[in-house]
């Protein structure tokens, strides 16, 4: 699996900014994803942007005031259409048909900043080349790949409760009743895995349909009260057996880091944290400090060589 973050993002527009010409009158965004790096390479190249329908209705967001309208016989001329990413190639052709009316007025090319293998003729510019699969942390949430993934739920989908709430009674039911919301994918989600004891699967549920939440299976740990689940400290591996029980999970999205990385070394599967918002590939690239519950990212380079020295 490969992975992207928004820093990963704006890391590779400005490291290769220059394969763009520095004559587009206007850059257009794709609708969601593609609005992220619109607006990115219109600051960088300070340039008016806008979303295709947008465009087609002559308004762009120009500097310095919310909005404005052009005239298509001025001066926006050279036009670059810009998605985040190019998979399928379908985003992409459905933008050039809904643009094709366009063209006697406009000079327009077309931009990814990330494409699958093969797929960069569909393209004027591309930025790099991401294979199958991948995941990007702007969309993750929206991954139609979430119809197969494991997901946590205190501090992912809802906030983690505080521990005055957390009592294991009518302070704690009323907290999972009414639990913000924090990241509600718009997806289905394969499979629900949480360290949330079975007897409040009631009240998860009410809240799960009260808050839009689609998924396939809620697995919930089985013990009988607060006590018991601290005594067997098991989160993480009740976690890793429901994940590492099929291959047809390629993802665990898990809210602690600790955990997220307890998970990836027992199943050796990617596990995205939303503590940091990173995708865990490899456990042992990780320094846990015990006293301070807190884990710590090696540098690459710097475990690699360690690791290679050490076991020699």
């Amino acid at each position: 699996m490969n992975y992207r973050t928004i820093a990963d993002l704006n890391r590779i527009i400005l490291k290769k900014l220059h394969i763009l010409p520095h004559d587009f009158d206007l850059i257009v965004g794709i609708p969601r994803s593609g609005m992220l790096p619109a607006n990115l390479l219109a600051l960088y190249l300070n340039k008016p942007y806008t979303d295709i329908d947008s465009f087609i209705n002559g308004h762009i967001y120009g500097a310095g005031v919310r909005s404005q309208f052009f005239d298509i016989t001025g001066e926006h001329k050279k036009v670059l259409v810009v998605d985040d990413s190019i998979a399928s190639g379908q985003a992409i052709q459905e933008a050039k048909k809904k643009l094709s009316g366009m063209a006697e007025n406009f000079t327009i090319q077309y931009c990814a900043i990330y494409t699958a293998s093969g797929k960069d003729g569909l393209v004027d510019y591309y930025f790099e080349q991401v294979p199958l699969p991948r995941f990007f942390q702007w969309n993750i949430f929206n991954h139609t790949a979430l119809e197969k993934a494991c997901v946590d739920i205190d501090g992912v989908l809802c906030v983690d409760p505080t521990p005055e709430q957390n009592d294991d009674g009518e302070k704690y039911i009323d907290f999972i009743l009414n639990a913000p919301p924090l990241y509600v994918p718009g997806s289905k989600i394969g499979v629900l895995v949480t360290s949330r004891l079975e007897k409040y699967r009631k009240e998860t549920e009410i809240w799960l349909q009260k808050n839009n939440v689609r998924y396939g299976q809620l697995i919930m740990l089985d013990l009988p009260n607060k006590e018991a689940r601290m005594k067997a400290n098991c989160h993480a591996q009740h976690k890793a057996n429901v994940y590492a029980s099929s291959i047809m999970y390629p993802l665990f999205i898990e809210s602690s880091l600790s955990q997220a990385i307890e998970i990836n070394r027992i199943c050796k599967k990617p596990v995205f944290c939303t503590e940091n918002f990173e995708m865990i590939f490899d456990s042992q690239s990780f320094v846990y400090n015990i006293k301070s519950g807190k884990s710590f990212p090696l540098l690459r380079k710097t475990y690699l060589y360690f690791r290679d020295r050490f076991r020699k």
